[in-house]
Protein backbone atom coordinates (compact mmCIF):
# COMPACT_ATOMS: atom_id res chain seq x y z
CA UNK A 1 0.00 0.00 0.00
CA UNK A 2 1.36 3.70 -0.81
CA UNK A 3 0.94 4.95 2.80
CA UNK A 4 2.20 8.49 1.60
CA UNK A 5 0.19 9.01 -1.05
CA UNK A 6 -2.94 7.72 1.12
CA UNK A 7 -1.86 10.12 3.66
CA UNK A 8 -1.56 12.84 1.41
CA UNK A 9 -4.93 11.97 -0.52
CA UNK A 10 -6.30 12.04 3.05
CA UNK A 11 -4.90 15.46 3.86
CA UNK A 12 -6.86 16.43 0.77
CA UNK A 13 -9.42 15.38 1.84
CA UNK A 14 -9.95 17.65 4.93
CA UNK A 15 -9.42 20.43 2.45
CA UNK A 16 -12.05 19.44 -0.09
CA UNK A 17 -14.50 18.97 3.03
CA UNK A 18 -13.54 22.72 4.14
CA UNK A 19 -15.07 23.84 0.71
CA UNK A 20 -17.80 21.06 0.40
CA UNK A 21 -19.75 23.51 2.98
CA UNK A 22 -19.44 26.16 0.58
CA UNK A 23 -21.19 24.46 -2.15
CA UNK A 24 -22.60 26.31 -5.09
CA UNK A 25 -26.06 25.61 -6.40
CA UNK A 26 -24.60 23.89 -9.26
CA UNK A 27 -22.79 21.32 -7.02
CA UNK A 28 -24.17 18.23 -6.31
CA UNK A 29 -25.02 16.86 -2.87
CA UNK A 30 -24.93 13.80 -1.68
CA UNK A 31 -25.13 11.84 2.18
CA UNK A 32 -25.08 8.50 4.19
CA UNK A 33 -21.82 5.85 4.26
CA UNK A 34 -18.82 7.18 6.20
CA UNK A 35 -17.28 3.66 4.40
CA UNK A 36 -16.35 5.02 0.74
CA UNK A 37 -16.43 8.98 2.15
CA UNK A 38 -12.07 8.81 1.91
CA UNK A 39 -12.61 7.69 -2.02
CA UNK A 40 -15.55 9.77 -2.62
CA UNK A 41 -13.61 13.12 -0.67
CA UNK A 42 -10.46 12.09 -3.41
CA UNK A 43 -12.72 11.87 -6.30
CA UNK A 44 -14.66 14.49 -5.93
CA UNK A 45 -11.51 16.85 -4.91
CA UNK A 46 -9.99 15.70 -9.05
CA UNK A 47 -13.33 16.32 -10.55
CA UNK A 48 -13.47 19.51 -9.45
CA UNK A 49 -10.40 20.22 -11.29
CA UNK A 50 -11.46 18.62 -14.39
CA UNK A 51 -14.85 19.81 -14.44
CA UNK A 52 -15.68 22.58 -11.98
CA UNK A 53 -18.50 21.22 -10.73
CA UNK A 54 -17.71 20.40 -7.20
CA UNK A 55 -19.38 17.78 -4.67
CA UNK A 56 -20.97 18.38 -1.51
CA UNK A 57 -21.39 15.23 0.60
CA UNK A 58 -21.86 14.40 4.19
CA UNK A 59 -20.61 11.81 5.48
CA UNK A 60 -23.15 10.68 8.17
CA UNK A 61 -23.71 6.98 8.14
CA UNK A 62 -25.99 4.89 5.78
CA UNK A 63 -29.11 5.16 7.90
CA UNK A 64 -29.02 8.60 7.68
CA UNK A 65 -28.42 9.02 4.09
CA UNK A 66 -31.03 6.63 3.66
CA UNK A 67 -33.48 9.16 5.46
CA UNK A 68 -32.13 12.09 3.54
CA UNK A 69 -32.46 10.65 -0.11
CA UNK A 70 -36.29 9.68 0.72
CA UNK A 71 -36.98 12.99 2.01
CA UNK A 72 -35.04 14.70 -1.22
CA UNK A 73 -32.73 16.93 0.45
CA UNK A 74 -30.29 15.41 -1.68
CA UNK A 75 -29.53 14.46 -4.72
CA UNK A 76 -28.26 11.05 -3.72
CA UNK A 77 -27.52 8.94 -0.79
CA UNK A 78 -25.16 6.08 0.09
CA UNK A 79 -25.33 3.05 1.74
CA UNK A 80 -23.12 0.12 2.15
CA UNK A 81 -26.17 -1.95 2.91
CA UNK A 82 -28.07 -2.11 0.19
CA UNK A 83 -32.20 -1.68 0.17
CA UNK A 84 -34.04 -4.67 -1.37
CA UNK A 85 -36.03 -4.67 -4.50
CA UNK A 86 -39.47 -4.47 -2.95
CA UNK A 87 -37.80 -1.15 -0.43
CA UNK A 88 -36.43 0.67 -3.84
CA UNK A 89 -39.96 0.10 -5.23
CA UNK A 90 -41.70 1.40 -2.66
CA UNK A 91 -39.62 5.37 -2.24
CA UNK A 92 -39.36 5.29 -6.40
CA UNK A 93 -35.78 4.38 -5.53
CA UNK A 94 -33.08 2.97 -7.48
CA UNK A 95 -29.45 1.77 -6.30
CA UNK A 96 -26.12 0.56 -7.99
CA UNK A 97 -22.74 0.01 -6.38
CA UNK A 98 -19.92 2.73 -6.83
CA UNK A 99 -16.87 0.85 -5.08
CA UNK A 100 -15.56 -1.92 -2.95
CA UNK A 101 -13.92 -1.97 -0.22
CA UNK A 102 -13.20 -4.20 3.64
CA UNK A 103 -14.80 -4.16 7.04
CA UNK A 104 -11.60 -4.81 9.26
CA UNK A 105 -11.69 -5.59 13.51
CA UNK A 106 -8.51 -2.93 15.23
CA UNK A 107 -7.24 -3.44 18.60
CA UNK A 108 -5.28 -1.11 20.97
CA UNK A 109 -3.27 -4.03 22.63
CA UNK A 110 0.89 -2.97 24.04
CA UNK A 111 3.01 -5.13 22.02
CA UNK A 112 0.23 -6.23 19.29
CA UNK A 113 1.39 -5.30 15.68
CA UNK A 114 -0.95 -4.63 12.76
CA UNK A 115 -2.30 -8.21 11.32
CA UNK A 116 -0.54 -10.08 14.08
CA UNK A 117 -3.66 -10.76 16.21
CA UNK A 118 -5.70 -13.84 14.31
CA UNK A 119 -9.60 -13.97 15.15
CA UNK A 120 -12.61 -16.57 13.89
CA UNK A 121 -15.92 -15.20 12.94
CA UNK A 122 -16.97 -17.17 16.13
CA UNK A 123 -14.50 -15.42 18.52
CA UNK A 124 -15.24 -11.89 17.35
CA UNK A 125 -18.80 -12.88 17.60
CA UNK A 126 -18.53 -14.02 21.11
CA UNK A 127 -16.00 -11.13 21.85
CA UNK A 128 -19.08 -8.87 20.80
CA UNK A 129 -21.48 -10.65 22.95
CA UNK A 130 -19.52 -9.81 26.07
CA UNK A 131 -19.13 -13.75 26.17
CA UNK A 132 -15.13 -14.06 25.91
CA UNK A 133 -14.47 -11.15 27.97
CA UNK A 134 -9.89 -11.80 28.62
CA UNK A 135 -7.48 -10.97 25.98
CA UNK A 136 -5.81 -13.73 27.08
CA UNK A 137 -9.25 -16.06 27.03
CA UNK A 138 -8.19 -19.59 26.02
CA UNK A 139 -10.28 -19.11 22.69
CA UNK A 140 -8.30 -16.36 21.62
CA UNK A 141 -4.88 -18.17 23.24
CA UNK A 142 -5.67 -21.26 20.75
CA UNK A 143 -5.45 -18.77 17.46
CA UNK A 144 -2.23 -17.09 19.00
CA UNK A 145 0.53 -19.28 19.73
CA UNK A 146 3.75 -16.80 20.43
CA UNK A 147 1.63 -13.97 20.49
CA UNK A 148 1.57 -12.23 24.32
CA UNK A 149 -1.98 -11.51 25.10
CA UNK A 150 -2.81 -9.37 28.33
CA UNK A 151 -5.11 -10.55 31.50
CA UNK A 152 -6.89 -7.47 30.90
CA UNK A 153 -10.73 -6.87 29.95
CA UNK A 154 -11.77 -6.24 26.76
CA UNK A 155 -13.14 -2.84 25.65
CA UNK A 156 -15.89 -3.77 22.57
CA UNK A 157 -16.47 -0.55 20.79
CA UNK A 158 -19.35 -0.22 18.26
CA UNK A 159 -20.92 2.57 16.14
CA UNK A 160 -23.41 4.60 17.94
CA UNK A 161 -25.29 5.58 14.21
CA UNK A 162 -26.70 3.84 11.95
CA UNK A 163 -24.22 2.12 9.68
CA UNK A 164 -23.54 0.72 6.86
CA UNK A 165 -20.23 -0.83 8.14
CA UNK A 166 -22.09 -2.21 11.16
CA UNK A 167 -24.47 -3.74 8.94
CA UNK A 168 -21.54 -5.90 6.54
CA UNK A 169 -20.12 -6.43 10.26
CA UNK A 170 -22.95 -7.94 12.09
CA UNK A 171 -24.01 -9.96 8.58
CA UNK A 172 -20.86 -11.64 9.11
CA UNK A 173 -20.94 -12.54 12.55
CA UNK A 174 -24.65 -13.52 12.23
CA UNK A 175 -23.50 -16.23 9.35
CA UNK A 176 -20.43 -17.10 11.82
CA UNK A 177 -22.14 -17.77 15.07
CA UNK A 178 -25.86 -18.60 15.34
CA UNK A 179 -25.99 -17.29 18.83
CA UNK A 180 -25.00 -13.44 17.32
CA UNK A 181 -27.84 -14.12 14.84
CA UNK A 182 -30.46 -15.05 17.60
CA UNK A 183 -29.50 -12.36 20.13
CA UNK A 184 -28.13 -9.34 18.08
CA UNK A 185 -28.99 -10.31 14.00
CA UNK A 186 -27.61 -8.55 11.03
CA UNK A 187 -28.37 -4.63 10.30
CA UNK A 188 -27.04 -0.86 10.49
CA UNK A 189 -28.18 -0.30 13.55
CA UNK A 190 -28.80 -3.09 16.23
CA UNK A 191 -28.90 -3.53 20.22
CA UNK A 192 -25.37 -4.39 21.31
CA UNK A 193 -25.01 -6.96 24.10
CA UNK A 194 -21.93 -4.69 25.93
CA UNK A 195 -19.55 -2.19 25.06
CA UNK A 196 -19.31 1.78 24.39
CA UNK A 197 -19.91 3.51 20.92
CA UNK A 198 -18.29 5.98 18.81
CA UNK A 199 -20.27 7.83 15.78
CA UNK A 200 -18.44 7.15 12.41
CA UNK A 201 -15.84 5.33 11.69
CA UNK A 202 -14.04 8.17 12.92
CA UNK A 203 -15.49 8.18 16.48
CA UNK A 204 -14.79 4.13 16.41
CA UNK A 205 -10.87 4.82 15.58
CA UNK A 206 -10.69 7.43 18.15
CA UNK A 207 -12.34 5.38 20.64
CA UNK A 208 -9.90 2.64 20.27
CA UNK A 209 -6.74 4.77 19.76
CA UNK A 210 -7.60 6.17 23.34
CA UNK A 211 -9.12 3.21 24.92
CA UNK A 212 -6.17 0.35 25.59
CA UNK A 213 -7.18 -3.13 25.17
CA UNK A 214 -10.24 -2.41 22.94
CA UNK A 215 -11.65 -3.81 19.93
CA UNK A 216 -13.44 -2.14 17.42
CA UNK A 217 -14.42 -2.49 13.43
CA UNK A 218 -13.88 0.20 10.68
CA UNK A 219 -13.57 0.66 7.12
CA UNK A 220 -10.07 -0.80 6.35
CA UNK A 221 -8.79 2.97 4.94
CA UNK A 222 -9.04 4.31 8.57
CA UNK A 223 -7.47 1.98 9.75
CA UNK A 224 -4.38 2.57 7.55
CA UNK A 225 -4.83 6.41 7.86
CA UNK A 226 -4.62 5.81 11.68
CA UNK A 227 -1.87 3.35 11.94
CA UNK A 228 -3.90 1.00 14.01
CA UNK A 229 -3.50 -2.19 14.62
CA UNK A 230 -6.27 -4.36 12.08
CA UNK A 231 -6.66 -8.52 12.98
CA UNK A 232 -6.02 -11.47 10.69
CA UNK A 233 -9.43 -13.24 10.11
CA UNK A 234 -10.12 -16.66 9.11
CA UNK A 235 -12.44 -16.86 5.78
CA UNK A 236 -14.52 -19.45 5.09
CA UNK A 237 -12.33 -21.18 3.82
CA UNK A 238 -10.49 -21.83 6.59
CA UNK A 239 -7.89 -19.83 5.94
CA UNK A 240 -6.07 -16.73 7.89
CA UNK A 241 -5.92 -13.99 5.70
CA UNK A 242 -4.57 -9.93 5.81
CA UNK A 243 -7.03 -7.34 4.44
CA UNK A 244 -6.12 -5.49 1.09
CA UNK A 245 -7.22 -4.78 -2.46
CA UNK A 246 -6.67 -8.21 -3.73
CA UNK A 247 -8.77 -10.11 -0.93
CA UNK A 248 -11.29 -7.63 -1.07
CA UNK A 249 -11.10 -8.35 -5.04
CA UNK A 250 -11.05 -12.09 -4.39
CA UNK A 251 -14.22 -12.00 -2.19
CA UNK A 252 -15.99 -10.53 -5.22
CA UNK A 253 -14.73 -12.69 -7.66
CA UNK A 254 -17.82 -14.93 -7.72
CA UNK A 255 -20.49 -12.00 -7.21
CA UNK A 256 -23.24 -12.28 -9.93
CA UNK A 257 -24.63 -8.64 -10.35
CA UNK A 258 -26.79 -9.15 -13.17
CA UNK A 259 -29.18 -11.79 -11.57
CA UNK A 260 -29.58 -9.75 -8.28
CA UNK A 261 -32.54 -7.30 -8.24
CA UNK A 262 -30.94 -3.88 -7.46
CA UNK A 263 -27.58 -4.89 -7.57
CA UNK A 264 -27.96 -6.08 -3.66
CA UNK A 265 -25.18 -7.79 -3.48
CA UNK A 266 -23.52 -8.81 0.01
CA UNK A 267 -20.22 -10.12 -0.39
CA UNK A 268 -19.33 -10.94 3.50
CA UNK A 269 -18.24 -14.49 4.42
CA UNK A 270 -17.36 -15.25 0.55
CA UNK A 271 -15.73 -18.65 -0.52
CA UNK A 272 -12.47 -18.49 -1.96
CA UNK A 273 -8.99 -19.09 -0.17
CA UNK A 274 -7.81 -15.36 -0.36
CA UNK A 275 -11.14 -13.92 0.19
CA UNK A 276 -11.60 -10.95 3.25
CA UNK A 277 -14.46 -12.15 4.91
CA UNK A 278 -15.84 -8.69 5.86
CA UNK A 279 -15.87 -7.42 2.46
CA UNK A 280 -18.56 -5.47 0.92
CA UNK A 281 -19.92 -2.61 -1.86
CA UNK A 282 -21.01 0.70 -1.06
CA UNK A 283 -24.52 1.81 -2.96
CA UNK A 284 -25.55 5.07 -4.62
CA UNK A 285 -29.17 5.60 -3.98
CA UNK A 286 -31.54 8.41 -6.85
CA UNK A 287 -35.27 8.69 -7.55
CA UNK A 288 -36.34 6.96 -10.68
CA UNK A 289 -38.13 9.87 -11.27
CA UNK A 290 -36.02 13.02 -11.38
CA UNK A 291 -37.70 17.00 -10.69
CA UNK A 292 -34.37 18.11 -11.61
CA UNK A 293 -33.23 16.28 -14.42
CA UNK A 294 -29.90 18.25 -14.74
CA UNK A 295 -29.12 17.64 -11.71
CA UNK A 296 -29.62 13.89 -11.83
CA UNK A 297 -27.70 13.90 -15.01
CA UNK A 298 -24.54 15.72 -13.00
CA UNK A 299 -24.46 13.26 -10.35
CA UNK A 300 -24.38 10.07 -13.27
CA UNK A 301 -21.70 11.95 -14.63
CA UNK A 302 -19.78 12.07 -11.64
CA UNK A 303 -19.95 8.81 -11.23
CA UNK A 304 -19.23 7.79 -14.62
CA UNK A 305 -16.46 9.85 -14.52
CA UNK A 306 -14.95 8.02 -11.31
CA UNK A 307 -15.61 4.63 -13.01
CA UNK A 308 -13.43 5.72 -15.93
CA UNK A 309 -10.69 7.80 -13.88
CA UNK A 310 -11.05 6.80 -10.50
CA UNK A 311 -9.52 3.23 -10.06
CA UNK A 312 -5.94 4.42 -9.38
CA UNK A 313 -7.19 6.76 -6.97
CA UNK A 314 -9.31 3.83 -5.55
CA UNK A 315 -6.66 1.22 -5.21
CA UNK A 316 -3.91 3.80 -3.24
CA UNK A 317 -6.70 3.97 -0.59
CA UNK A 318 -7.32 0.42 -0.66
CA UNK A 319 -10.66 -0.20 -2.12
CA UNK A 320 -11.37 -2.16 -5.26
CA UNK A 321 -13.09 -0.29 -8.71
CA UNK A 322 -16.22 -1.89 -10.05
CA UNK A 323 -15.18 -4.56 -12.74
CA UNK A 324 -15.84 -3.04 -16.25
CA UNK A 325 -18.37 -5.60 -16.85
CA UNK A 326 -20.32 -4.21 -14.15
CA UNK A 327 -20.29 -0.46 -15.18
CA UNK A 328 -21.87 -1.10 -18.51
CA UNK A 329 -24.68 -3.34 -16.61
CA UNK A 330 -24.86 0.17 -14.33
CA UNK A 331 -25.34 2.27 -16.87
CA UNK A 332 -27.61 0.20 -18.56
CA UNK A 333 -29.64 0.61 -15.64
CA UNK A 334 -29.38 4.26 -15.49
CA UNK A 335 -30.57 4.10 -19.23
CA UNK A 336 -33.64 2.42 -17.72
CA UNK A 337 -34.79 3.92 -14.72
CA UNK A 338 -33.78 7.23 -14.05
CA UNK A 339 -35.99 9.68 -15.76
CA UNK A 340 -37.37 12.72 -16.08
CA UNK A 341 -41.09 14.11 -15.17
CA UNK A 342 -41.87 13.42 -18.95
CA UNK A 343 -40.44 9.86 -18.74
CA UNK A 344 -37.26 10.57 -20.56
CA UNK A 345 -34.25 9.28 -19.66
CA UNK A 346 -31.67 11.26 -17.79
CA UNK A 347 -28.35 9.04 -18.94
Amino acid sequence: MRLGKFIQSFGAMAIAAAAFSHASAADITGAGATFPYPIYAAWAQEYKKVTGTGLNYQSIGSGGGIKQIKAKTVDFGASDMPLKAEDLEADGLMQFPAIMGGVVPIVNIDGVTPGQLKLTGGVLADIYLGKITKWNAPEIAALNAGVKLPAEDITVVHRADGSGTSFLFTDYLSKTNAEFKSKVGSGTAVKWPTGVGGKGNEGVSANVQRIKNSIGYVEYAYAKKNKMSHTQMQNRDGQFVQPDDETFKAAAAGADWAKTPGFAVVLTDQPGKSSWPMTGASFILMHKSQADSAKGKEVLKFFDWAYKNGGAMAADLDYVAMPAPVVKLVQDSWKGQIKDGSGKAVW
